[in-house]
């Protein structure tokens, strides 16, 4: 992995991104462009890869998957348009379009864009995660947690979790949309359970990293990808200070 791998996804996203936004500008039935939107942005991001990077397997969630991914040294994994609801429905901005690079056993470089929030955050040029403000133990007169969850799924114990800590729900769509406010401070954390997919997440967990913030699994395990089957069954990206006391307050409610 080198710089121009860092820049390679960024560019990638971003561009994808402001093609995304040229045809929603078109308008159209909301079941056609988002068809037309996830198609799109595959075959811009397949044929870059291919032009750029022949080497590289790729594993997008809009194309049929190679196996001989699970023994290439490089792979890409990406979600050409994540969020894909929300890109339908106009006005909103919480889609995405995430690239993420995974070498030898771990994800070296990463790049979400926000096109409809004109923003890219990647590895290239990491953002340090800006504090949502003072948090603290629930219950003491401060400020309230605030933890993310998906808008259409969101997991079956979160309001037991909201209750435990005192936290506010934030419903959201895109997980990098999701992944961004916690970095740029509005929130404190964002919590998965149900499933994902590695597209869904590894460019997020990327950027999130390099920011600062902690990303493991639901139980703190550790998150893996490039696995045969590229299933991602939750997922904490939260402050690290927060990291004890969220993995804990999980543990409980989702018993």
């Amino acid at each position: 992995m080198t710089a121009d791998d860092h820049r390679l996804a960024r560019d990638l996203a971003a561009e994808t991104g402001k093609r995304l936004l040229t045809l929603r500008a078109g308008g159209g039935e909301p079941a056609s462009l988002r068809a037309a939107g996830d198609r799109l942005a595959h075959e811009y991001l397949m044929a870059e890869f291919a032009r750029l990077r022949p080497g590289d397997a790729v594993l997008s969630e809009e194309g049929k998957d190679d196996p001989a991914r699970l023994s290439a040294e490089r792979a890409w994994i990406v979600d050409p348009l994540d969020g894909t609801r929300e890109y339908g429905e106009a006005g909103r901005t919480d889609w995405a379009v995430h690239v993420a690079l995974w070498e030898h056993g771990e994800l070296t470089a990463g790049a979400v864009a926000l096109p409809a929030q004109q923003e890219t955050l990647s590895t290239a040029e990491p953002h340090a995660a800006r504090l949502a403000g003072p948090r603290a133990e629930p219950g003491n007169g401060q400020s309230r947690l605030r933890i993310v969850i998906s808008r259409s799924r969101p997991p079956a114990f979160v309001e037991r979790l909201a209750e435990s800590t005192g936290a506010e729900l934030v419903p959201l769509g895109s997980a990098g949309a999701k992944v961004a406010t916690v970095v740029r401070g509005e929130v404190d954390a964002y919590v998965h359970a149900g499933g994902q997919y590695e597209w869904d997440s590894a460019a997020p967990v990327a950027v999130a990293r390099a920011s600062g913030l902690h990303a493991s699994r639901i139980d703190g395990s550790e998150l893996t990808y490039n696995q045969a089957r590229p299933w991602m069954p939750d997922l904490l990206v939260c402050r690290p200070e927060l990291t004890g006391l969220l993995l804990d307050a999980i543990g409980s409610a989702s018993q």
